[in-house]
């Protein structure tokens, strides 16, 4: 058990940036064995951790979260796991004002394993006991934003576009006039 997991958040924290991931877990999440992911277990709620993580968050200002929670959560009963509607209406209103996206578990696991290749992912198991309940921190930079990344990319394309072609042009006839020479 870690109880200074704050501590090691707030210590994590500088060093990541967009495409680092937190998790908020519930208490059967798995160990992944990927070096990357990270794993801490607290005997904490997981609403209290994961609202002491987005204040935490919240003061930091080189990145932001983009939420996952998922699917399954929303169609997982009271008669299956006592407590979920509870649940639901707990985090709905900690999560309010954030733009949440629900993705299939499986689908959030991939991409957690997937992402665990190159960018490190801190995983925070609390004593949830109710399935389908972890929510996935994704780390956006907290400066610059998707509209203006897309409106960098078409302004590099429309001004660069006709000399970036003809240069690719002219490398690939000069590679494959080596290519023949040899």
């Amino acid at each position: 058990m870690t109880s200074n997991w704050k501590d090691i958040l707030q210590d994590r924290l500088p060093l990541y940036g967009h495409r680092n991931w937190l998790v908020i877990a519930d208490s059967a999440y798995p160990a992944q064995s990927k070096q990357a992911i990270e794993t801490m277990v607290v005997d904490e709620e997981q609403v209290a951790v994961l609202e002491q993580t987005l204040a935490i968050l919240g003061s930091c200002k080189h990145i932001q979260p983009n939420i996952y929670t998922d699917k399954e959560l929303n169609f997982v009963s009271d008669d299956d796991a006592p407590g979920i509607g509870s649940y639901r209406q707990e985090l709905g209103a900690l999560l309010k004002g954030h733009k949440v996206r629900t993705l299939p578990h499986e689908e959030i696991i991939s991409t957690l394993d997937r992402v665990s290749e190159k960018f490190r992912v801190l995983l925070i198991k609390t004593n949830m006991r109710i399935p389908y309940t972890s929510v996935f921190l994704e780390l956006e930079c907290g400066y610059w934003y998707a509209d203006a990344e897309k409106r960098l990319r078409i302004s590099m394309r429309s001004k660069n576009g006709s000399r970036t072609v003809r240069h690719a042009r002219n490398a690939g006839s000069s590679l494959q006039k080596a290519v023949i020479q040899k």
